[in-house]
């Protein structure tokens, strides 16, 4: 009924608005407690290492073997987390809890992917982030549940597209699922492969396998956006890439949800349609 579809279009786009708060405010929330922290620490780090510079003709064996104890301890952490001792002081200006950053990192974490590059050091930013994640992943699930009930309102009418006149409703579920499998692996796969490539320098096989592991939520963490020391990444970057991951899980949730419907309705090789048992109850039923 009309009521009814008007109803879901208002619950759903609620849902997405209350959903995009709810992470601006957690980004928010996020870059107040963990950027001056970020900031303290490469300070630190930067001040070690002009020390060692200063002091560099004066060092002993023992004092360059306690540097580089010390360095090797603590490199890969740094750099992990996109603090990097190379360059000049303005690098500390850069920091990894700015509201696009603090986006992608609350993106990540409530959708499950948990890239590992990024993490909250504070106790409060800590704290904070058990109990966002504990409202945000089952807020997350509710969001792709809806998206995926509002797209699925529109494979009505691709089910009537031009393969309408095709008798078989199996082939006709079979042709909608391919559609959005083709569609789907062009827009959230194919085509952020090629901004990857021009935006981090990645090869395209490099930015399509970046893509498959964060949509499919495996997240090994060898790959991950803006890290580049030396990147020069506009300041909404990673928060559309934040916005990607989203509604790119929404496909796959929507993709399973048909590839489940074509496999419930029956074999999904057989496409040639009801059986004549079927026809004939449905014909007793209509007459």
């Amino acid at each position: 009924p009309p009521n009814t579809m008007c109803s879901d279009k208002i619950h759903t786009g609620l849902l997405v608005v209350s959903y995009t708060i709810y992470l601006l405010l957690g980004a928010i929330v996020f870059r107040a407690l963990e950027k001056n922290a970020e900031l303290e620490q490469k300070r630190a780090v930067i001040q070690m290492k002009e020390a060692f510079l200063q002091n560099f003709a004066h060092l002993t064996v023992a004092d360059v073997e306690q540097f580089v104890k010390v360095r090797d301890a603590a490199a890969a952490w740094d750099v992990q987390r996109g603090i990097y001792p190379v360059g000049n002081e303005s690098q500390t200006e850069v920091s990894n809890w700015d509201l696009s950053n603090s986006f992608f990192f609350v993106g990540a974490m409530v959708s499950t992917i948990g890239y590992g590059t990024q993490c909250p050091k504070t106790v409060a930013g800590q704290i904070f982030c058990v109990f966002f994640a504990s409202f945000g992943i089952p807020l997350t699930i509710v969001f792709l549940h809806r998206v995926t009930h509002a797209s699925r309102a529109h494979t009505s009418a691709l089910k009537r597209a031009p393969w309408r006149l095709w008798p078989q409703w199996r082939l006709r579920l079979f042709l909608t699922l391919l559609f959005f499998l083709v569609m789907g692996i062009l827009v959230f796969l194919c085509l952020p492969s090629v901004v990857f490539q021009v935006v981090e320098g990645w090869s395209y096989s490099e930015g399509f396998y970046f893509a498959f592991i964060t949509l499919s939520t495996i997240g090994f963490g060898d790959y991950v956006v803006g890290k580049q020391p030396d990147g020069n990444y506009p300041s909404y970057y990673r928060s559309l890439v934040a916005i990607w991951i989203i509604f790119g899980l929404a496909w796959i949730a929507l993709l399973f949800n048909l590839l489940t419907t074509v496999w419930c309705s029956g074999n999904p090789c057989n496409l040639a349609g009801p059986s004549p048992k079927r026809r004939s109850s449905r014909s007793r039923g209509t007459s």
